[in-house]
């Protein structure tokens, strides 16, 4: 008898477990892709991007700062910093509608190469994400096709938001500035 009774309370308490389980409120995740262009541009009337500090000269075997000249392969130098202000649009065009726009700069952190560390804002300005950002970080090296930047969190809609994102360039001159789609993968935390 005492052995039925205890098998009935042992049943009983996984069901009533498994019950509590299954009913529980738990806040779900869900999977948002994003693809949109960003206009970087460092020259003309109106630009969005501009460098603010510029870092010292390449070194050469010696160790001694090359001279640079205006034939140098790269207008970037090591420690170089640049701001932005760009405006995030649907399609790859001027013209194209306004989603937001990206604030935040990178640092050349490369003796050689073109890689950056990147800290950037995407502001939400229409649509369903308005008034919302994202937070971008990474390591981006303009000289590879595809990069990938990590997601660390978001504002409004975007709050907790983990993911990552793919830029390429689309028509873009390191020189002048130009044109980087875009795409983010995100995970929204769903309340």
């Amino acid at each position: 008898m005492a052995n039925s009774i205890s098998w009935v309370l042992l049943v009983s308490s996984a069901l009533l477990a498994a019950t509590a389980y299954i009913l529980r409120r738990e806040p779900g995740v869900a999977a948002t892709h994003l693809h949109f262009y960003m206009h970087d541009v460092y020259d003309g009337p109106h630009p969005t991007a501009a460098l603010v500090v510029t870092g010292r000269a390449p070194l050469n075997a010696a160790g001694e700062a090359e001279a640079t000249s205006s034939s140098s392969s790269s207008p970037r130098r090591f420690g170089d910093i640049a701001v932005m202000n760009n405006a995030l649009t649907e399609g790859p065009e001027r013209g194209s509608a306004r989603l937001g726009t990206a604030q935040g700069f990178t640092v050349r952190v490369a003796e050689q190469g073109t890689v950056n560390d990147l800290s950037l804002y995407l502001v939400f300005q229409v649509g369903e994400y308005a008034g919302s950002s994202l937070s971008v970080k990474g390591r981006v090296d303009t000289d590879t096709g595809v990069r990938e930047s990590v997601i660390i969190g978001g504002t409004g809609r975007f709050r907790l938001a983990r993911g990552y994102a793919f830029s390429r360039s689309y028509d873009y001159d390191l020189a002048h500035g130009g044109v980087v789609e875009i795409d983010v993968y995100v995970q929204l935390l769903q309340v």
